[in-house]
């Protein structure tokens, strides 16, 4: 199975995404992130992950008799790297992106049925596209440059008066309205 295939199963992507920012989870935790998934469903799926290495075992502690785990993302092997992008399908990048923008749905419903949640602004939400001229290399700057700095934030980790937010970005060449084709002017 390629590393696509194996992160974008729809259960399987819940659960890599709900582990996302170092954040470990036992069985039953997960279970509770993602509720509408048979028990069963889940177990299997968390197992594919763990038997792929994407998710490792951190802890194992004895409850009513059965061993309880305690799940870790292997960041580095959740992963679709260039090479393997470079050979999927169209078909593949639309069912990817399909799960992505699902899933980046799902996360902004439950914030929005929340019964904790504050306001928008107060809790600091927001989404907006904004359209940039740029040539390929000033792109691969700006991406560049986005990298580098949320590395420095993705280091900090839980603390104290910190709550865990998702940053979804996607950087994609739009088409030229003016009929002009990409790069004349």
């Amino acid at each position: 199975m390629t590393t696509a295939e194996l992160l974008l199963h729809p259960v399987r992507l819940r659960i890599v995404q709900a582990l996302l920012g170092d954040r470990t989870a036992t069985t039953a935790q997960l279970r509770a992130l993602v509720d509408d998934v048979p028990a069963a469903t889940l177990y299997r799926q968390i197992a594919t992950l763990t038997g792929a290495g994407v998710l490792e075992v951190v802890a194992q502690r004895r409850v009513r008799g059965a061993v309880e785990r305690t799940y870790r993302l292997v960041a580095e092997r959740a992963h679709i790297d260039g090479q393997e992008a470079a050979t999927m399908s169209t078909e593949d990048h639309r069912r990817a992106f399909l799960a992505f923008t699902a899933q980046l749905l799902a996360d902004f419903d439950a914030y929005l049925d929340d019964p904790e949640r504050r306001d928008l602004a107060e809790d600091v939400v927001g989404y907006r596209q904004a359209a940039l001229n740029l040539s390929d290399e000033e792109a691969l700057a700006l991406v560049t440059e986005m990298r580098q700095l949320l590395t420095r934030y993705l280091e900090l980790g839980p603390g104290p008066g910190r709550r865990r937010r998702l940053l979804s970005t996607v950087v994609v060449p739009a088409r030229d309205v003016s009929g002009q084709k990409s790069g004349e002017r």
